[in-house]
């Protein structure tokens, strides 16, 4: 493969809505290109892309893939990223590592929850853009009202530079507003303008100068005297405003038909900038900084992507910031403080690797089998170390217990759920101490349930999922002493222990604490250490429902003891057995968590977004406009909000998000602690 210098290379992120048609629009591409001889369709599972058997099976773009395509004397790296919420983690990685972002849209469709989510997420890396029209061909199919949809949903900075000519069955190409040339069919000859659309062609073209001229005093003032810009100068203008991100080209087109590849492929070169203008963000002491990127330099890289394959084995990919890295060489991991050993590089598409001899700075490339590198690390010389900023990944959001079906599948579950988080960072695996259960986050249902489709699809490993239990604990409300005599004659040596244990409660948060205050040696200090050990294993399982219990203190205070039937176990018996009789006693209450909650949402679904808490038994902290979406903060029991991703995401027709952490215990109302018991009861029974 040829390879390519700074200036000549365009890494673009491909973002969209689910369906909105990204991954046709790579296949086009590389139709395009001359890569491939026929479109593949996301139906047959045909396409280069989306070529995962999960992807197959679901119809959606579940991973991120590289699709490189030579075009125009350069090389356009197209990350191809799902659209579906649940997988925005490999959204941000594939931004991560880009220089511009394609958005495309649905013309029958329109302005979406995923389009709006894909802006943002460009607002957040402050990437610049392109829109991409699509599905011009489609029923329903409307250019203006999506247009206006996207000034108004997205930003008025948006400007057609594209009008297409027809729609729906009739829609044959476009005319380019900069030069005002007409272009139809899947090889974008030229055509001639229709007579109907002229007068809007005209209105467009000079909105576009105006946009153009207003973002540059020199292109304000000549136009303002001549009334006109030149070609050129519209273009550089155009060029400029778009890298600075004052304004967002919009083109148009069917992905399906092959009709606006050509001149898509085109803008992404003339108005995207390349690694060679945008640089490397750094971190040098904790401060994030910018350095020039060049190929003179050591060689810097950025590890985005992870893939965990029991045959093949780990393949990671890679964008190469500064210099040149070449086959079997050796690398500096700045994040693991190790060397790793380079071997074969690949250029990848889709599943395809094609092996080269070295990359270059500002490509992207892969290399299978790296003992210590992971998603986010940097790789350099460790003669001249540098830290390249990793990716920011979400917090998950959903989580469930693992149950292994089988005994083989408890063996190999904890490994191959190692493999995955590593392949995907926004994956999270735990163990909960209080519910002995193996806990699985992330940022939805389907993602989850696509992780257990790869535990058996790639390791053979099968597992039911299940909300988690509630990490319920036990306290007691009141101060109580409780005696308790184990004494057993049974022939030979009998069992002796006698303790007597002041009980109380303490503040919320506090623990357990243990104390002894007998004198006089009527419980031997060398029995102490086992009356203790009594008390902390009771402490395992209350006395309301057999959750642990937590905020009380218990003291030894006296006792009695059998000079030869005594013995350690005696006393251990006793100190637990005396401990649940003053639990009884001491008016047992059930503590349940509750989460500090922060809910991001539209202005428009505030009132239902608070009603609903109310029904969950949330308390309001308080609430913070940001331009059209308001922050909610509340506290909510999580034994409420377990599946509230899933709720969220029903209330606000995807555009909700929200982020939970443990803010404390505090008493379960009295006739929910009565159903949690008598649960707990019949599945005892």
């Amino acid at each position: 493969m040829q390879q390519f210098g700074l200036a000549n290379i365009r890494n673009v992120a491909l973002l969209a809505h689910s369906s909105a048609g990204k991954t046709t629009f790579t296949e086009a591409a590389l139709v395009t290109a001359g890569i491939i001889k026929r479109q593949g369709r996301i139906e047959e599972g045909t396409t280069v892309s989306d070529f995962d058997p999960d992807e197959i099976k679901r119809q959606i773009s579940i991973n991120l893939t590289v699709i490189p395509c030579e075009w125009n004397n350069s090389k356009i790296n197209l990350l191809d990223t799902p659209g579906y919420s649940d997988f925005v983690g490999e959204v941000k990685s594939g931004l991560r590592v880009s220089e511009g972002v394609a958005i495309v849209i649905c013309a029958a469709s329109g302005v979406e929850v995923g389009s709006e989510q894909s802006w943002s997420y460009c607002e957040e890396a402050d990437l610049p853009r392109l829109i991409f029209i699509n599905k011009m061909d489609r029923d329903n199919a409307d250019f203006t009202r999506t247009v206006s949809e996207i000034r108004a949903k997205l930003a008025s900075k948006c400007i057609p530079i594209q009008f297409p000519i027809g729609s729906q069955k009739n829609f044959q190409g476009f005319v380019d507003l900069i030069s005002r040339n007409a272009y139809g069919g899947s090889k974008m000859e030229a055509m001639e303008i229709p007579d109907i659309i002229i007068d809007q062609v005209n209105t467009l073209h000079e909105q576009l100068v105006e946009a153009v001229a207003e973002n540059d005093d020199q292109l304000l003032e000549k136009y303002l005297e001549v009334g006109e810009l030149s070609l050129e100068e519209l273009r550089i203008g155009l060029k400029n405003a778009t890298k600075k991100g004052e304004l967002v080209p919009i083109l148009v087109g069917s992905a399906l038909q092959n009709i606006g590849t050509h001149h898509l492929l085109n803008a992404m070169i003339e108005y995207l900038p390349s690694p060679e203008e945008e640089g490397i963000r750094t971190l040098r002491d904790s401060v994030e900084e910018t350095i020039p990127s060049n190929e003179q330099s050591s060689v810097a890289a950025l590890i985005f992507k992870t893939s965990a394959d029991p045959y093949v084995g780990k393949l990671t990919y890679f964008r190469i910031y500064n210099g040149i890295l070449d086959s079997n060489s050796q690398v500096w991991n700045v994040d693991k403080g190790e060397t790793e050993r380079i071997a074969q590089l690949y250029i990848v598409r889709g599943k395809n690797q094609e092996a080269i001899s070295q990359l270059r700075a500002g490509d992207i490339g892969a290399v299978a089998k790296l003992n210590v590198s992971t998603t986010g690390d940097t790789l350099t010389v460790k003669e001249s170390p540098i830290k390249i900023v990793p990716i920011q990944f979400p917090e998950p959001v959903f989580s469930k217990a693992v149950y292994p079906k089988t005994k083989a599948d408890l063996d190999k579950m904890g490994g191959a759920l190692s493999r995955l988080v590593e392949e995907d960072p926004s994956l999270r695996i735990q163990r909960d101490v209080d519910t002995g259960e193996t806990i699985l986050s992330g940022l939805g249902e389907t993602h989850l349930d696509v992780t257990v489709d790869k535990l058996q699809r790639k390791f053979g490993v099968s597992v039911l999922l299940e909300l988690p239990k509630v990490p319920y604990k036990e306290t007691i409300t009141m101060q109580t002493q409780a005696e308790y005599k184990h004494k057993k004659q049974s022939g030979g040596h009998g069992q002796y222990g006698h303790v007597f244990l002041e009980i109380e409660p303490l503040p919320r948060g506090s623990g357990t604490e243990f104390a002894n205050r007998v004198v006089g040696g009527t419980i031997p200090r060398n029995y102490i250490p086992a009356v203790e050990k009594g008390v902390n294993e009771a402490l395992h399982d209350g006395v309301l429902a057999k959750y642990p219990v937590v905020d009380i203190k218990a003291t030894v205070y006296d006792g009695s003891f059998h000079p030869v039937d005594s013995s350690e176990i005696c006393f251990k018996i006793a100190g637990a057995g005396a401990l649940r009789k003053g639990l009884n006693q001491a008016q047992p209450i059930l503590l349940e968590p509750i989460m500090n909650i922060r809910i991001t949402v539209p202005e428009d679904f505030t009132g239902d977004i608070i009603s609903d808490l109310n029904s969950r038994r949330a308390r309001m902290q308080g609430m913070i406009p940001q331009g059209n979406l308001n922050v909610i903060e509340a506290q909510a029991p999580l034994a409420e909000i377990q599946r509230y991703t899933i709720d969220l995401k029903s209330i606000t027709q995807g555009r909700g998000s929200y982020t939970a952490v443990l803010s404390h215990y505090e008493e379960v109302p009295a006739h929910i602690t009565e159903k949690i018991v008598a649960h707990k009861r019949d599945d005892k029974n």
